[in-house]
């Protein structure tokens, strides 16, 4: 008897500070419906890039770019990976104060020398935090923001389920 080949695995891997990003990473993760590994940016290493099929980036935008623990995140995995899963589709979901461009550029150029490919348009969510406190401030994603993410991540798990990827 064959074995049952493995199920195909989105990893979601998320930092944030303020609780945005969390909230926008767990949504994409209850959209895959457990196809989804869901793993803060501390705690990735790159065999979990290696194993998944499909990935999900989702951080804040900190000064106009990604944070640096998602940085540090693929500082870490970035040669250890390279070579190893051309053409895996991805996402990303970035939390920010004002536009969110710069974080998205930052993770396109980064997947770019791993070549990736994008399978949906960025969602950025933009807060509107302009000062000091509320830059700081615990936020709250608007529940439209958080079903775009479940739709996100429901989309890239059926995608990688049906080999649409």
């Amino acid at each position: 008897m064959q074995p049952k080949p493995a199920e195909p695995c989105l990893l979601i891997i998320w930092h944030s500070r303020t609780g945005a990003s969390e909230a926008m990473a767990r949504a994409a993760a209850d959209g895959a419906s457990g196809a989804a590994l869901l793993v803060n940016a501390a705690d990735t290493v790159p065999e979990m890039l290696l194993a998944a099929d499909g990935y999900i980036f989702c951080c804040p935008e900190n000064l106009g770019n990604m944070s640096g623990l998602m940085k540090e995140m693929f500082d870490r995995a970035y040669y250890a990976a390279l070579g190893q899963i051309e053409g895996r589709p991805y996402a990303t979901l970035i939390a920010a104060g004002s536009d969110g461009e710069g974080a998205q550029r930052q993770i396109d150029r980064i997947v770019t020398g791993w070549r990736l490919r994008r399978v949906a348009d960025p969602v950025i969510v933009n807060l509107a935090a302009q000062t000091p406190e509320a830059i700081m401030a615990p936020k709250q994603v608007p529940a439209s923001s958080l079903e775009r993410c479940r739709e996100i991540g429901a989309a890239m798990a059926e995608g990688l389920r049906l080999g649409v990827f």
